[in-house]
């Protein structure tokens, strides 16, 4: 039997979080409780706390995988002990967005509340049985937790129709531009360059597979009208950073695409001038395709994911995470943080 009480990081406001004593969610006949065994530190976790936009009281995290603790009375399919991760949300399957493949966007769902979470952070969390994706076997639960970032960065490349011999920028080397890379890597494509200011994650992206890393001062400024002397054919924003967008833009070719991937409280200014005059194409990637979360869990099971080079070596506790949320602000880490909801010793 799960106990009645469980640590969690609680968000207490001005960019703070404590370690708290909460009680584990109570569950309902359709639902189970989750034992979380790692939830990953995402790009999102970092806006929300560091620059201070998540509500006080919330617990956050949404990159987890654990072991099912407790059934409700109408579930069946399932057992104790069970390896799982969630699955995406379905769209309704008949608006504009769900018909091309974009339930992220349905149309036929109420305004999303993006303060608004019961997240992962914690021991314990309560999910709709119908929601969970079983583990394969092989993959250990630790490397699980990459499900969801590993759906996002499909997403994106899908939504750039990304072919092996397109040429590649990905500005930003964090761990969502890392994940992009190895996507892109199984694939086939092979001319991938990385711009990352942070000497570590330059290192990190050649390892993972990009064939080039620069730091951004190395790409050009490109007068209006003209390309640069090394063009892209699609580039993924990954970092944020609104000088990255207007780099991007000034490194595609004619007909070129960029993804905007990584968020960030800075907007930048687009060349509507440039955009017109090469007819740019920009779109954003939200979260996932259709599919949901299952070729993301496919594929890191394959094999053919450098995973070990996408998460750090070493998890943090819950009382570690606000350290690790900062080390990440200063791009001192290149891979994704796994975070076990534990207490130090």
């Amino acid at each position: 039997m799960p106990p009645s009480t469980m640590p969690a990081a609680v968000y207490v406001g001005s960019g703070m979080l404590e370690v708290r004593e909460l009680s584990v969610p109570e569950i309902s006949a359709t639902d189970v409780l989750v034992e979380v065994s790692h939830c990953g530190i995402c790009g999102t976790d970092l806006h929300l706390v560091l620059e201070q936009y998540a509500r006080p009281g919330s617990v956050l995290g949404h990159e987890w995988a654990g072991t099912i603790a407790a059934l409700g009375s109408a579930v069946s399919g399932w057992e104790l002990g069970a390896a799982v991760v969630w699955n995406s949300q379905p769209g309704c399957g008949r608006c504009r967005a769900c018909r091309q493949g974009r339930p992220s966007v349905c149309l036929e769902r109420p305004a999303p509340d993006y303060l608004d979470f019961s997240g992962a952070f914690c021991r314990y969390l309560k999910v709709p049985a119908a929601r969970l994706l079983r583990i394969p076997e092989g993959l250990p639960v630790r490397a699980a937790a990459l499900t969801e970032p590993t759906a996002i960065a499909l997403h994106a490349v899908r939504l750039a129709g990304v072919s092996a011999d397109d040429r590649v920028l990905v500005t930003g080397a964090g761990p969502m531009g890392l994940l992009i890379v190895a996507v892109l890597r199984t694939l086939g494509v092979e001319n991938i360059t990385v711009s990352e200011p942070a000497p570590a994650r330059r290192a990190r992206a050649r390892a993972v597979g990009a064939s080039r890393a620069l730091a951004p001062d190395e790409l050009p400024a490109v007068p209006i009208g003209r390309t640069a002397d090394i063009t892209y054919t699609v580039a993924f924003e990954c970092s944020g950073r609104a000088a990255a967008v207007a780099s991007a833009l000034d490194q595609l070719d004619y007909a070129g695409t960029l993804v905007f991937v990584g968020t960030g409280s800075e907007t930048p200014r687009i060349n509507h001038n440039r955009m017109i005059v090469l007819e740019l194409t920009a779109i954003g990637a939200y979260n996932y395709d259709a599919e949901g979360f299952g070729p993301a869990l496919e594929l890191l099971a394959s094999g053919r994911m450098p995973v070990d080079l996408l998460i750090e070596p070493t998890d943090v506790g819950l009382d570690g995470l606000l350290p690790a949320l900062e080390r990440l602000g200063r791009g001192e880490l290149p891979g994704k943080v796994l975070v076990r909801p534990e207490v130090s010793p």
